[in-house]
């Protein structure tokens, strides 16, 4: 009856094979400890749980707001997006070391002290302005040890489905769904630089000075070239005038009108010739003032002749930039890998995964989706040999962060024994190897 109970299982089809559970001892998140080696490296959430207050009481806490943080966003790493999945983590031998702490040797924490670190330590006023700044700061740490000499900005808004009667839901025209509507700010090098959730019903660049000033802020002292892109949302006097105040060189697109179009009426008249399978693609710029702004800006159009096409296609960008009109218009055509790195976040972190009742509780969580994210994307842009450098966040995921592995402790060591499939041993040790050399942040 014992074997029978907890035995191995057999199957029908081989009785050669025989299967055996053998929990605690397994874990399929061993890479999960690559993940906590850059962490360390850095002193990323180390850094963060020292911004955070612990407005606990009584000495009957458990894990330290440390050990707390690093299991929400390890756990967001890993593709678990849910407090839910707490009571399972809690006994994996691979979330528990990266965790650390209590968590080596007693289960990291459960569902409800994780829902509680999540509503109730993390919405207070405090420990929300510390998260919002927290992914910029990040940025900021594993910069200190590179040479940056410029910074490219790109701010895109995202839809966030949600369900039921979610606190700020509300149906969005342009997206055809009920959510929220959050906005990001990427660098060139795909880090989050800022995160803010706001309500589904606004416009996408409401709140976009409080949003942008503190990233803004934190670049103002250095000495660098700094970019800005965005779509034509953000095409707003304000925006130009704060822009051209704080030295930025911008590429804006621009919603097309009457006035921009008389303006390339030579344009309009199809190429001479038969047609080619490629596309005729010409360049204008132009001085344009309209009657919001207080000045003339350039205006670069681009226009586009398809084959099988009644009409081209016409794109207007304005800007401050001095380059050629083609350059201006191939710097902002790469503004569209920010709305791959939103997918990425989408796919890879979850992070549009925010259920809770209350706005700020999913405000907290949006924040700590995005830490997620950062730690993920500098892996990928700071660790990854140039063999799989091309790897998406989701296949670092899939392929990394999911190695199986048995652990067996000894009196001195704990011992990870990973399987050899996806990622062998020689790739592993390269992307250790290029960890440790990593440039520190000053203490």
């Amino acid at each position: 009856m014992g074997e029978a109970m907890n035995g191995a299982l057999r199957l029908k089809f081989d009785s050669r094979l025989k299967l055996e559970f053998h929990g605690a001892k397994i874990t399929s998140d061993a890479g999960l400890l690559a993940y906590r080696e850059l962490d360390e490296r850095f002193g990323l959430t180390r850094f963060a749980a020292d911004k955070l207050v612990d407005a606990r009481k009584g000495k009957n806490t458990q894990h330290s707001m440390l050990g707390l943080l690093r299991q929400a966003v390890y756990g967001r790493v890993a593709g678990y997006e849910d407090t839910n999945d707490a009571d399972r983590l809690r006994i994996d031998p691979a979330m528990r070391r990266v965790v650390g702490g209590r968590a080596e040797k007693k289960p990291a924490a459960s569902t409800s002290e994780m829902g509680r670190f999540e509503t109730e330590f993390l919405p207070t006023e405090e420990n929300l302005e510390a998260l919002s700044s927290l992914c910029g700061a990040w940025v900021d740490r594993v910069q200190r040890g590179t040479a940056v000499s410029r910074l490219v900005l790109d701010m895109d808004s995202s839809e966030s489905p949600t369900y039921g009667s979610q606190e700020g839901s509300a149906y969005n025209g342009y997206f055809g769904c009920t959510c929220y509507h959050p906005l990001f700010c990427f660098n060139e090098f795909g880090d989050v630089e800022g995160a803010m959730l706001r309500k589904g019903n606004v416009h996408s660049a409401d709140g976009w000075k409080g949003f942008l000033e503190p990233i803004v802020g934190r670049y103002r002292r250095r000495r660098m070239e700094r970019f800005f892109r965005a779509d034509a949302a953000f095409a707003d006097p304000e925006v130009y005038r704060y822009l051209e105040s704080q030295r930025f060189w911008y590429a804006i697109r621009v919603p097309g009108n009457n006035v921009l179009y008389e303006a390339i009426a030579d344009l309009w008249r199809r190429p001479v010739g038969r047609p080619s399978s490629e596309p005729k693609v010409f360049y204008h710029s132009f001085q344009y003032r309209a009657e919001s702004w207080e000045k003339p800006r350039r205006v670069v159009a681009k226009v586009e002749w398809h084959l099988g096409e009644l009409f081209p296609r016409v794109g207007f960008i304005v800007t401050n930039l001095p380059w050629w009109s083609r350059s201006v218009v191939e710097f902002y055509n790469k503004r569209g890998t920010a709305e791959q790195w939103i997918k990425e976040g989408k796919n890879a972190v979850k992070w549009t995964r925010l259920s809770c009742r209350e706005f700020k509780d999913n405000a907290v969580r949006l924040e700590l989706f995005a830490l997620a994210y950062n730690l993920a994307n500098f892996m990928r842009r700071l660790a990854l040999p140039r063999s799989i450098e091309h790897w998406t966040l989701t296949t670092l995921r899939e392929k990394l962060v999911k190695i199986g592995a048995k652990v067996v402790k000894h009196s001195r060591y704990v011992i990870f024994q990973l399987a050899e499939v996806a990622v062998p041993r020689e790739l592993f040790a390269l992307i250790l190897g290029r960890i440790q050399r990593l440039a520190l942040a000053p203490t």
